[in-house]
């Protein structure tokens, strides 16, 4: 007669066996691989490829700020079950990421291991510094501006390092993830399109940014900053600085500010009354609202509210 704890213990079993699966066309199916993501846009990423066959669980939430992130001992413990962990790279988690990894105690998933997928390979990067970076210049990142999900037209990139590094931890579904992949890039590339056709009127449009969070989204949108809100990248500005760049936007016609729905918008708010121009805060990534469930409805929602704003003129 089975004990009550290995009884208990099978239950258990059982229960992360049925959670970890599901049905389709009446018939139970179990994902083959358990990924962790660092961020909101990596894990909707990974879902569109991997599809049923990978559990894909994130560790930022989409409101917080991924820069700063606590390496807590419950993602540890998903870590060490993990067969892969992706990341945005380009030291965007430098400051948790690392000890994360070392608290998994789990050797699939460390640097250089089959498990570890750096999603930023292949990435045109912006803003690769020409000098070396220290402290003094605020949170500089040295590989360059680690914010490449904000432009769409990386997501297909992104969504083929996925595709490849599943196909190698799981040759049986590399038919899958294939045809995952084109599905995900054909409905890319037909919404690109429409994007760009919405928003061509604000091409060449001069913006002020908060932070260098935006400048994929720019740079594809062909928008120009001419400025700054923080002063150095991660260090809150000195009303001195404040005050010039409210003198640069009025001499060079800024139109907008934007910034993120994960700061403190106050400042953004007072350069833009300041300056006479509308104030915008747009979500900075996927789950960072009720309605953002995928990396779509990401852009669906930016390009949305870039259409609505009434531009200086």
């Amino acid at each position: 007669m089975s004990s009550p704890t290995k009884t208990a213990r099978a239950l258990a079993s059982i229960v992360v066996t049925i959670a970890a699966c599901s049905t389709s066309n009446g018939t139970a199916f179990c994902a083959h691989l358990d990924l962790v993501a660092t961020t909101q846009d990596v894990a909707s990423i990974a879902r569109a490829v991997g599809g049923e066959r990978v559990e894909v669980y994130a560790i930022a939430k989409g409101y917080q700020d991924p820069h700063y992130v606590a390496a807590k001992p419950s993602y540890m413990v998903r870590a060490n079950r993990a067969d892969l962990v992706a990341y945005n790279g380009l030291q965007l988690e430098i400051g948790w990421l690392p000890l994360l990894l070392r608290g998994a105690r789990n050797s699939q998933i460390m640097p250089g291991a089959k498990g570890d997928v750096d999603i930023s390979d292949g990435i045109r990067v912006l803003e690769v510094p020409t000098a070396e970076a220290t402290r003094a210049a605020g949170d500089v990142h040295p590989e360059g501006n680690p914010h490449y999900s904000l432009d769409p037209r990386n997501g297909a990139i992104m969504a083929r390092t996925f595709a490849a590094r599943l196909s190698l931890l799981d040759p049986d579904g590399a038919i899958e993830y294939r045809r995952n992949l084109d599905g995900f890039e054909t409905d890319l590339a037909t919404r690109v399109a429409t994007w760009e056709q919405r928003l061509a009127k604000i091409r060449g449009r001069s913006v002020v940014c908060y932070h260098q969070q935006w400048e994929y989204l720019l740079d594809w949108l062909d928008l120009k900053r001419i400025g700054l809100i923080e002063e150095k990248p991660g260090i809150p500005p000195a009303p001195r600085h404040l005050a010039e760049l409210v003198d640069k936007m009025k001499q060079e016609g800024a139109g907008l500010v934007i910034h993120s729905d994960f700061v403190d918008p106050k400042a953004a708010q007072a350069v833009a009354r300041r300056a006479g121009v509308p104030v915008l805060e747009l979500p900075a990534s996927v789950e960072s609202r009720d309605r953002i469930k995928t990396y779509f409805d990401l852009f669906e929602h930016i390009v949305a509210a870039l259409e609505k704003v009434e531009w200086r003129e």
